[in-house]
């Protein structure tokens, strides 16, 4: 199964948050169910960001894949822990263990 790696920068807000989308669903529905999405250079992210990700995870399962998130900065982290959606993700520490993770399918 191939993979692939989205390294979205910057804001993740509602006026950006289509273009992380169409980053995504275009690896997905490439038929790369195995995606990887670092983080490390994200500064926020808002509800429409966390909604763009949920959708791209439930769609990765549908496709018996998996969506890693990682390298998540603190401030990025928090929204995640305060909106309850940390237990939701596939979440890693670096982009080296996300990448083995979604190599090994689980």
């Amino acid at each position: 199964m191939k993979f692939a790696v989205v390294s979205p920068a910057g804001r993740i807000d509602s006026n950006t948050a289509a273009h992380l989308e169409r980053a995504v669903f275009q690896h997905l529905d490439a038929g790369e169910a195995r995606l990887v999405v670092d983080l490390a250079a994200v500064e926020y992210i808002s509800s429409a960001g966390l909604r763009v990700l949920l959708r791209a995870s439930h769609r990765a399962q549908d496709l018996g894949g998996l969506l890693v998130l990682c390298d998540m900065g603190p401030s990025v982290r928090e929204v995640f822990d305060l909106a309850g959606l940390a237990a939701l993700f596939a979440i890693e520490d670096s982009r080296e263990r996300a990448l083995a993770r979604v190599v090994e399918g689980g």
